[in-house]
């Protein structure tokens, strides 16, 4: 925390947010800041209920001095990540532990009214199960698998979300919860997950995520990049490279995403004899141990990483994680990918370059929003904003 030292009084906030208790003392000398303004700031975050006490701390002489902590249960998040087929609705803390949660079959090209209709009473139930209320919610992140225009949270143009160009989510959520929405698309949240998660210490991290479609959540420099208008990491509309053993003809070059998508796979597979329709499909076909799904998802794989390697000489990545449902059918996604990565790209940008499956599982998503809700809210004035909203 040392270079973080002079930044302002949100120091002291930070440092607790480490869940290891502090005297005011080690405050002051770990904050750089004077021993009145940790005393004003504590005074404030204790008060909005951000910060507890935390007991006493051993004495080396004379009365104990007290201990205190973040206190993660001050203001809940309702975070809300969206498929195309399914919708997983979670209420966390301010530490992203996951207090309740739901996933529901649903349709996103219902349209936006219907769906979030859908996920919102389902996020009212939730909050009576753990028996909070709507004040409670300090804020809500989405997210949805389109691209979006993060700063108005409106959906632009998506192509598997008909009936969402230019909605505005936030508008329409706030009907129902006084508090903060933010939208992303739901790879930048699944990149927020593992960089929140298992891959905290790693500042130059991709993202990509295998599923209907294909897209990459870039962290640069320890920062989610989202590029100008919103689009960064739109992978599966990259041409791919042509691969001398691919079975496709040479002339047959295409976006990513018509070659090695889940619906995809899906069609090779339909052509070689197989009932599969869905990315589901070729999942359950992996799973069940089908040589041909499982070499179709391994070539899928392989070309991937023929966009990959590109990416990798552009960006030197220390880490690229796949996720989505077809990374979740197993290593022959992975090991396709590792192939045409590691033969393609230069050494140096290889060197220490790991490429692994994720380990966030299925509430990737909703941890991902909850990261994106608590950034923003510890980024600006976080007792200003929980004062309101807890009175």
């Amino acid at each position: 925390m040392a270079g973080s030292r002079g930044r302002g009084v949100d120091d002291v906030l930070s440092l607790l947010r480490d869940r290891r208790p502090r005297t005011r003392a080690e405050l002051v000398v770990e904050t750089g800041l004077s021993r009145s303004t940790v005393g004003a700031r504590l005074d404030v975050l204790q008060r909005v209920g951000l910060v507890v006490a935390a007991g006493e701390a051993r004495s080396s002489g004379g009365r104990p001095p007290a201990r205190v902590e973040f206190n993660p249960a001050a203001g809940l998040v309702l975070a809300i990540d969206l498929g195309a087929t399914h919708g997983t609705v979670a209420l966390t803390d301010l530490s992203a532990a996951v207090l309740a949660s739901r996933t529901l079959d649903l349709d996103i090209a219902d349209g936006p009214e219907p769906v979030l209709e859908t996920v919102l009473g389902a996020g009212a139930d939730l909050l009576a199960s753990v028996g909070r209320g709507p004040s409670d919610v300090v804020g809500v992140g989405i997210g949805v698998p389109g691209p979006v225009e993060h700063a108005t949270g409106r959906p632009i143009t998506p192509p598997i979300m008909p009936g969402w160009d230019r909605f505005d989510i936030p508008a329409h959520v706030r009907r129902h919860l006084d508090a903060p929405v933010l939208v992303d698309n739901d790879v930048n949240l699944l990149a927020l997950a593992e960089h929140a998660g298992p891959w905290s210490g790693v500042d130059d991290l991709l993202v990509v995520k295998v599923s209907t479609g294909i897209g990459a959540g870039i962290i640069a420099g320890g920062t989610l990049q989202r590029g100008g208008s919103g689009s960064a990491g739109d992978l599966g509309h990259l041409r791919v490279p042509w691969l001398p053993d691919s079975p496709r003809p040479s002339e047959d070059v295409r976006d990513l995403e018509e070659v090695a998508s889940g619906p995809a796979i899906a069609a090779v597979l339909r052509a070689s004899g197989l009932d599969v329709s869905t990315s589901s499909d070729v999942v359950a076909l992996v799973r069940a141990g089908d040589v041909r799904a499982r070499d179709a998802v391994r070539q899928a794989g392989r070309e991937v990483g023929a966009v990959l390697a590109g990416v990798v000489n552009l960006l030197n990545p220390s880490v690229i994680v796949l996720g989505g449902s077809i990374a979740r059918a197993g290593e022959h996604l992975v090991a396709g990918v590792r192939e045409v990565v590691y033969g393609r790209s230069i050494p140096l940008a290889t060197h220490e370059l790991r490429v692994v499956p994720s380990s966030s599982g299925e509430v990737a998503g909703v941890l991902g929003a909850t990261s994106m809700v608590t950034q923003q809210l510890f980024s600006a004035d976080p007792a200003q904003l929980l004062a309101r909203r807890l009175g």
